[in-house]
């Protein structure tokens, strides 16, 4: 007997840290030690893998096996880690080769017939054994479409404890059995919803379309049937495709999410939208053993849509502050802190008042004005004075609808050419920066020797900051707008004009 040796990886956020799994297999009366920190889930390994070295034919010696997870100090969630532990037990009681299980990283959960599960994240945690030097990764046939996707590793796909067994130099005839696999992912349709089925509210239309060109968050307050649900569910359309890195991260989020990755990288921008009973766990990430990502990490490059914001908790949206400032959706724990990204666009929508009726043209309020000032109130100012674009929308009457009949409408291709122009330009402006869209741009550079506007153009939110009207956030938000309506009008550099429409698209609400 010898120590059975062999790697696997712990997932803390979309980070992956190596975890070398030994095994030691003692004379002692019979039992199964594991050791390492291990959680619930991890902990019960030791009963799948006896079980399923039993079921598979090939029984672990009935001694007493000592399995260590190092670095000890580290904490180890889920069941990915039991391929690795049945093996490097398989190791240490001579039943297959050590030097193979020593060069090859292992991940799956076994069920109790010896069959491998499907696990949740294998592509983050692929990607940090390819990071950390490993050449070969072996995982369940379920995951192999997804392993895959990761460059320059070999991926290894095995349905059972046996089959890695005699990959590993088992002496143990093959037997077929029938894989466990992941329901394939849902297929998407080309067609998306259309700009051009948005009738009336051309100025709306464009102020989603700067937020697009921009990556600007939006908030649109107006009466039920306006239409708020409407232009939100449009905005990822125009957006530009995700490039390598992009594509690679969100699809990384999905799989540790639990969510269909399929043998293709995500291209189109996410749009998450969920329901305003959602806790701060919910949106922003969290829950008990293995941290999961929330909705915000989920919309990541992407677009994360709040409808019935005030009826979100106060807590739940606060939580949202930080992300929307630093682009990082950080989760403490007393022992670890999980990492996130944040870099998403927030569209929220709401009613102005309880009953929604207030500054409707065509119906009238039954709200005093103390419940009207609550409800809009669940919305801190420090959330609202992060969001650049503040738009009021009307209903549309059916004199507009008339109007708009047989006039030209903004289609989501055309609109979409606009934002990719209109973000190109940013991108050529801002090189040799770290960015390249104009809300990342921080206000040092907006007012530095590079972006600063002569005060002739600036003069409006100038006078504006002097009044108390807008905060120097605020004041660097309407700046940031003012590049990307620039940039839409194909200028070099904003003029007063463009000031204008940005202090507009932000003060909309309170005109």
């Amino acid at each position: 007997m010898s120590i059975g040796r062999t790697y696997s990886i712990s997932l803390l956020g979309l980070q992956g840290a190596v975890v070398e799994i030994e095994a030691d297999i003692s004379s002692n009366l019979p039992a199964f030690v594991l050791i390492g920190l291990p959680d619930t889930a991890l902990g019960e390994a030791k009963d799948r893998v006896r079980s399923a070295a039993t079921n598979s034919g090939c029984a672990l010696p009935n001694r007493k096996i000592t399995i260590n997870l190092s670095p000890a100090a580290l904490p180890k969630h889920g069941s990915g880690f039991d391929l690795g532990i049945a093996l490097a037990a398989m190791g240490a009681a001579g039943m297959i080769n050590t030097v193979s299980i020593d060069r090859v990283l292992h991940l799956g959960e076994l069920g109790l017939d010896g069959r491998l599960r499907p696990i949740n994240g294998i592509l983050p945690a692929v990607l940090a054994a390819a990071r950390a030097g490993f050449e070969t990764v072996m995982v369940p046939t379920g995951n192999a479409d997804e392993a895959g996707l990761v460059p320059g590793i070999r991926v290894v796909a095995v349905a059972s404890l046996r089959d890695a067994a005699i990959w590993h130099g088992g002496a143990f005839s093959p037997e077929p059995v029938e894989p466990l696999l992941r329901a394939a992912p849902a297929s998407l349709s080309e067609h998306s919803l259309d700009l051009d089925e948005v009738i009336g509210n051309a100025d709306a239309v464009e102020a989603l379309i700067v937020a697009a060109a921009g990556a600007h968050h939006a908030f649109f307050l107006g009466p039920p049937g306006a239409g708020k649900t409407m232009l939100a569910a449009r905005l990822p359309g125009l957006l530009p495709d995700l490039d390598a890195d992009a594509s690679l991260e969100v699809s990384s989020i999905r799989s540790l999410a639990g969510l269909p990755v399929g043998g293709s990288l995500s291209t189109r921008p996410p749009f998450e939208n969920p329901h305003h009973t959602a806790t701060a766990a919910a949106l922003v990430g969290g829950g008990s053993g293995q941290i999961r990502p929330g909705a915000a990490a989920r919309a990541s490059h992407g677009v994360l849509f709040l409808d019935e914001a005030p009826e979100f908790s106060a807590s739940v949206l606060d939580a949202l502050r930080q992300p929307l400032e630093s682009g990082v959706i950080s989760i403490h724990r007393a022992n670890a802190v999980a990492h996130f990204p944040g870099r998403f666009q927030l569209v929220m929508a709401a009613n102005p008042c309880p009953c929604g009726q207030y500054g409707a043209r065509d119906s009238s309020c039954t709200c005093v004005p103390n419940s009207r000032r609550r409800y809009l109130g669940r919305l801190s100012g420090p959330l609202l004075d992060r969001i650049d674009i503040q738009f009021r929308v009307q209903r549309v009457t059916s004199a507009g609808v008339r109007a708009s009949a047989d006039a030209p409408r903004t289609t989501t291709a055309a609109a979409r050419e606009r934002v990719v122009a209109a973000r190109s330009a940013a991108a050529a402006r801002l090189v040799g920066t770290p960015w390249s869209l104009n809300s990342h741009v921080p206000g040092s550079w907006l007012r530095g020797p590079d972006g600063r506007l002569p005060a002739a153009v600036t003069a409006a939110i100038d006078r504006a900051l002097e009044r108390g009207g807008i905060t120097m956030r605020g004041y660097d938000r309407i700046l940031r707008l003012a590049w990307t309506v620039a940039d839409l009008d194909g200028s070099a550099r904003p003029t007063a004009a463009h000031i204008g429409h940005a202090l507009y698209l932000r003060r909309a609400i309170s005109s």
